[in-house]
């Protein structure tokens, strides 16, 4: 069982992350100062430390290389609320592994974690044998069963074709270019893509390409030995090597430098890379799967992103609906997210008011399904009783509400049904027509017609 130490003046955010830690299979210790903390970093061996960067009485920075003296295979995340660039890059030279902004959700931490003990085993295998390699990947197998978000198949034609195409890409090698607005769950879909093809056995490295500094990017890619430049305190096994066998997902694709984009071009053609501060070439079988909410192609139009990277990630592509293009999948959605909610705040939630049905239906959700889901994980924290009721939802979706029902007393209900009649007079009750004028399937256009047990 990994050890884990949280260093945290917020005594209420580190019981509770560590609450939620502890759940999750890590033996958790926790200090509310760093004269506590380093106590207890002196006289036990943690595999992560998580701590603030900006501590009232000490500075983080310090704070982290007092760890990295004691104990230099101790992997370091820091915590802090000001995701500030300079400081970030400052510390990761330092020796940290990784930086995340509050506010994270669980999902998140515990990602970070994994990929950092990850990080520790693979440091070691420098020194070992293959034996680790595969102790390695048993443990990252269990860790994915129990911490990965699953794909909830839709009964909408939108999330059928979604899973369709899962299906169909899954089995093979192909690169695949996820796009789609902010918040549909690119990184489910790629984590979907990898728990069905051949190489599930192995690791899932997902790597948010936009938070990357880019001086930090070649050694988060490729890794770096020890002593190659300032702060490389030990070897490191980049993202690369970590995903050997298995998939590397690039999130936010386009954010790469133009440097960057020539160096991820040249590891995917040869399928070798070199860590910082080695000639040593490594062979590596990768599977590459990215993700953007940007448009690439204005992008290379614009010089701004390699048109060869371009065609060597776009295999086979895939187009994630928005939440309202998979509108009828909504309940099915929010019953997921309060599932998932009720496990991480530890309650038994058992539904949701007729209101807050109707509140969420009059919604329009810009943030998709991760405005879903945060929506619901607040509205569970402030509920009482045994269902989510109206007044636990956030103002902005309270305001659609009474706009929606202000405006020519008209509902949601009420205005598609209206629109529906309206094509089909229109097309003179022709409903290939009728439905091509929505902009909606046939089959979804008699799903509607039969919910509103409209008289044609």
């Amino acid at each position: 069982m990994p050890n884990l130490l949280i260093i945290e003046d917020d005594s209420a955010f580190c019981q509770m992350l560590q609450k939620f830690l502890t759940k999750r299979n890590y033996e958790v210790m926790a200090s509310f100062s760093a004269s506590d903390a380093q106590e207890k970093f002196k006289n036990n061996h943690f595999d992560v430390i998580l701590t603030d960067l900006r501590l009232p009485e000490y500075d983080g920075i310090k704070l982290l290389t007092d760890i990295k003296t004691v104990s230099p295979k101790t992997q370091v995340i820091l915590m802090t609320g000001y995701a500030e660039v300079g400081s970030a890059v400052n510390a990761m030279k330092k020796g940290a592994f990784d930086y995340i902004s509050k506010p994270f959700t669980p999902d998140e931490i515990v990602m970070i974690i994994e990929n950092a003990l990850k990080a520790e085993v693979s440091s070691h295998s420098i020194q070992n044998d293959n034996n680790t390699t595969n102790r390695t990947s048993q443990k990252d197998t269990k860790a994915d069963k129990t911490n990965s978000a699953y794909i909830v198949k839709g009964t909408s034609e939108a999330s059928k074709k979604l899973d369709d195409y899962i299906k169909l890409v899954a089995p093979t090698d192909m690169s695949v270019l996820i796009t789609g607005e902010s918040g549909t769950g690119k990184e489910v879909t790629a984590k979907a893509i990898h728990d069905n093809s051949k190489r599930k056995d192995f690791n899932f490295i997902a790597v948010d390409c936009g938070a990357i500094p880019k001086e930090l990017a070649t050694s988060e890619f490729f890794g770096h030995i020890k002593g190659s430049f300032t702060g490389a305190v030990e070897d490191k096994m980049g993202n690369f090597e970590a995903a050997d066998k298995g998939t590397l997902f690039l999130d936010e694709v386009g954010n790469l430098s133009y440097e960057n984009q020539i160096q991820l071009l040249r590891a995917l053609q040869e399928r070798k890379i070199k860590r910082i501060g080695s000639t040593k070439e490594i062979t590596v079988d990768v599977r590459i799967i990215t993700a953007t909410n940007e448009d690439l192609n204005k992008a290379v139009e614009n010089g701004t992103f390699r048109e060869d990277l371009y065609h060597r990630l776009n295999e086979f592509s895939v187009q994630i609906p928005s939440l309202e293009d998979r509108f009828e999948d909504l309940m099915l959605f929010a019953e997921n997210f309060l599932d998932k909610a009720n496990t991480s705040l530890d309650k038994n939630i058992q539904g949701f008011t007729n209101e807050v049905w109707e509140a969420f239906r009059q919604y329009h959700w810009p943030g998709n399904l991760r405005e879903l889901q945060n929506v619901i994980k607040r509205a569970v924290l402030l509920t009482t009783g045994e269902e989510v009721e109206i007044q636990a939802l956030p103002r902005e979706v309270l305001q659609s509400r009474e706009k929606e029902s202000v405006a020519d007393n008209f509902s949601k209900s009420e205005f598609e049904k209206d629109q529906i009649i309206k094509a089909l007079k229109k097309t003179n009750f022709n409903k290939s027509k009728a439905a091509k004028l929505l902009q909606v399937t046939r089959k979804t256009l008699y799903n509607r017609i039969n919910h509103y047990n409209l008289d044609l």
